[in-house]
This record gives structure tokens, sequence and C-alpha cells, in this order.
């Protein structure tokens, strides 16, 4: 019987059989193309045109699909599996599920190109003029399986402690994030723009540490933004010289700030030769032996005193001692810098040495732009807590490298929004506790969701007479449940 039923199922159709079925698969794509594109056209304006912005990257049957499921992903509450996604809309979302689990595993997209897109959108919208400060840090998200694209074994910073080390099964992804400025905040946000995937050490292709990747990172924005300086700020992972060199090789355009060491090689610049003297062998790289900055700090009798401003927004009085030179190493060059010896007079925080590739700022310069990368921790916080940056569930590497980034962008997205809706949809929306002066993020993204269900999921011809009827505290009821807190 089965080598029966399997002769019928393989019985080629006819000549006119093959051509109504073209035609009524035509006739389906274009109901769903006409649904998707009536969904969009209803947007609220500020979601439309960023959606007709980023949609650029696609086709226009993706970009329809791609808006939708940005729009889905907002309003969505707990997983971010594409399921639970589609299921956020239920009816409103047309057509076969595999229609949208293909635009991340099977359509032809670039992911750069989409990057390029938002990043020039922040840098319209929110910083205008002047550098762009940027910082740069790394995050484990876990995630099991045999099958998993870019899989490693990572150590876990948050719960990692000085006598035990904590390591996760999952990805590393290396951020590049925009710090701006908000008028409802005291400190900086930090929006993500630029991500890539660390993948461990394996034989047969080329290794790439994460240092190594933010400096990729940086080249890009350097080549996207030839006109605008930069300056970029990252932890001690990435105090690393290839990385003052970018910024030496580029005085004008790029200005790195991190850690420095304690003991760093530092040294004066190589003395210009005498007219007509003459020096066997090859020229000199670099000059006279500078003192370590610890032996420079130990042998200071003077500190300066300064109140700086510090991580989470507040103020602090500090000790500094401050000095120059060339940091070198052996086949790469020179690189000058200022370092900066901090000592916290409150006694809660240990004393650090930074460093800036500006040989001309002050301490306070480098403090607080140093100070202010703390941010970009607060945004992987509220995405594993907000955006559910741990609940993919794509193994394939297309899926893998696309999933994660677009998430990431997410968050970006959602703070454009808030940033663009009007102030009465502002007001009032969110948790308030005692003490309570600045907006969070959770506070914005519930103000999003709100208002994409009432200007534009209950304004749907059919939704929005129903939505009227309701009375007011019942209405604010509803909008509760669909929007909570996270």
């Amino acid at each position: 019987m089965a080598s029966i039923a399997k002769k019928r199922w393989q019985q080629r159709l006819s000549k006119a059989q093959r051509r109504q079925r073209r035609q009524r698969q035509t006739r389906k794509t274009r109901v769903v193309r006409r649904h998707l594109r009536q969904l969009h056209d209803q947007l609220p304006r500020p979601a439309r045109s960023l959606c007709d912005t980023l949609g650029r990257t696609f086709h226009t049957a993706t970009a329809l699909r791609f808006g939708l499921l940005l729009a889905a992903a907002l309003l969505t509450v707990g997983r971010r599996t594409l399921a639970n996604v589609l299921r956020t809309l239920g009816p409103l979302v047309r057509g076969d599920s595999s229609s949208y689990r293909r635009v991340f595993s099977q359509r032809r997209w670039s992911s750069w190109r989409l990057a390029r897109l938002l990043t020039n959108w922040v840098a319209e919208h929110l910083v205008p003029d002047g550098p762009l400060l940027l910082a740069g840090d790394d995050t484990v998200d876990e995630h099991r399986g045999p099958k998993v694209y870019g899989k490693g074994r990572h150590r876990d910073p948050v719960r990692s402690t000085h006598s035990y080390t904590a390591f996760r099964w999952g990805h590393k992804w290396v951020v590049v994030a925009v710090l701006v400025h908000l008028p409802f905040c005291r400190r900086l946000w930090a929006l993500p723009m630029l991500v890539a995937l660390y993948r461990p050490e394996q034989t047969g292709r080329r290794h790439k540490t994460p240092p190594e990747l933010l400096r990729q990172l940086l080249r890009v924005l350097l080549r996207w933004f030839p006109q605008r300086p930069l300056v970029c700020v990252a932890d001690g992972n990435y105090a690393t010289h290839d990385l003052a060199r970018l910024a030496a090789r580029h005085p004008d355009r790029l200005t790195y700030v991190s850690h420095f060491y304690a003991d760093g090689a530092l040294y004066q610049p190589v003395a210009q030769a005498t007219p007509g003297g003459k020096r066997k062998g090859r020229p000199r790289q670099k000059g006279p032996k500078l003192p370590s900055p610890a032996t420079v700090v130990a042998q200071s009798k003077r500190r300066q005193r300064l109140n700086v401003a510090w991580y989470g927004g507040g103020r602090r009085d500090v000790e500094v001692v401050t000095g120059t030179g060339q940091w070198y190493r052996s086949g790469a060059g020179l690189a000058a810098l200022r370092w900066v010896w901090v000592h916290d007079c409150s006694g809660s925080h240990r004393d650090e040495y930074f460093f800036t590739t500006a040989v001309d700022w002050t301490a306070t310069q480098v403090i607080e732009t140093y100070t202010g990368r703390w941010n970009i921790e607060t945004t992987f916080e509220e995405m594993r807590s907000c955006l559910g940056l741990e609940t993919t569930r794509g193994w394939s590497a297309p899926t893998v490298s696309r999933v994660a980034p677009c998430l990431f962008g997410l968050y970006t997205v959602a703070v454009v929004l808030y940033v663009a809706l009007p102030r009465s949809r502002r007001l009032g929306v969110g948790v308030l506790w005692p003490g309570k002066q600045d907006a969070t993020f959770s506070d914005a993204l519930m103000a999003v969701r709100r208002w994409l269900w009432v200007e534009w999921v209950f304004a749907i011809p059919g939704h929005s007479s129903e939505f009227s009827k309701l009375s007011r505290p019942f209405q604010h009821l509803l909008l509760a449940g669909l929007t909570p807190a996270p």
C-alpha cells in the first residue's frame, strides 16, 4: 500500500493543473502582500518612517515581513522566539509562518547595511553634530545545544569572583554602542550599533580575539563617518597596543580611552638626527625609557584633587596624578598617550590607571569619559530582563548571525521611538518608586508598547470601534496587562 500511495504522489500534474496551481499561489501571495502593506501603512508615522529607512536593506516582500516582526517584537512579552513573536499579533500575521522564519535563515540581506542605516539614523537624529562618543564591550548570552553555530565556553564576568571562575556555554558578542544624552535622563544611554560574534579558536580558520574584533568595528565606523570625529572607550580587556596604535594613526578622527597598566612600558619620542650625523644600523624606534606610572605615583608629593562625574550619574572627589609618554611594542611602533592615576577619596573604589591617545586632554576629561562607559553594562542587563536576549532558539549560522544582532538593534529602535513620542504619551507611564527622578528603559518600552497598541493595533478598522466602546478605566486595565513592566 505504501508503494502505491507513493506512486500516486509522484504522478506528474498536467500542464493545465500546474498552471492552475501557480495561479492559486499567485493570488494567495498577492492577498498576503496587500494585507502586509495595509498593516505597514497603518503604523504611526515615526515607526513607519523608521521601517521605511531600514527596509531599504531588503526586497519588498521581505521588508514588509521584517517591519511586522520588528513591531511584533516590541509588543512581545516574554521569550523572543519567533513563534512567540508571531503569536503576539495572532490573526494579523497573514501567510505561512515559515515565510517569516526564512527572513533570518534563508533570505539574502546584509546585516552590515542594516546596521549602517540604523547608525546613520541615530547619528542624524540624536547626535547631529560633534564627536560620536562610543563604548565597546562584550557580553555572553547562554545558548546551549549540540549544533548551535559559534557556541563556545566563555567566562561569565557577572558570576565570577577573584577566587572562583564561572563559565557559560553560548555566544560572546562584541558590541559597539553610541553614548547619547537624552532629555528625560541625567545619565548617558548606550545604544548598540555594531555587533560581532566572537568564535573560539579552531583549526582551519583565522582566529580573531575580542580586541581585534573591536578594532575591525572601529575601522568600519571610520569608513562610514569620514567627517565625524570618534571617541571610543572600553574596559581593561581592550587595553591593547593595537587599539591605541589605530587611534594614533588617525589622531584627528579617533580618540581611544581605556585602562592602563601600572608597569606600562613608556618611552620618550625618538630624537631628531643632527645634520650630517651618521649612525650605523637601522633607525631607532624609541627614545630613552621613562619611569613606569607606578613609579611616578609613588614619587609624587603633590596630587591634584578634583570633583568629577562618576559611575551612575553621581559625582565623586578624587585625587589624580598624570603623565605622558610613548607606548611601545616591538614591531608595532609607538603610540603617544596620556595616563591618569585615580584615587577615590571615599575609599569605596580601588585605585585605577586610565589612558587616552589625546595627549592634550585633562584628567577630568579622561575620568568622566571612562566612567560613562558603564552605561553599556546597564544596556546588557536591560536587554536580558526586558528584551529576552538569552531566549532565542536559532542554531544555524545565518540565524545566529542575524537574530541576536537584531535584538541589540531592537533596543536602539525602542529608545529612538520613545524619544519621538509626544510628551503626553511619555508622562505617567512606568513604575514609580520613592526617589525616582529619571526614566528607565523599562518605562520607555512600556510607553512604546502602549503607543503601538493604541495607535496601531486598536486603530485598525474593525478594532477601533470595539476598543472605543470600553470604559476608560477598563482601557487602562487592558493596556496595563498588555504592557507589563519587566
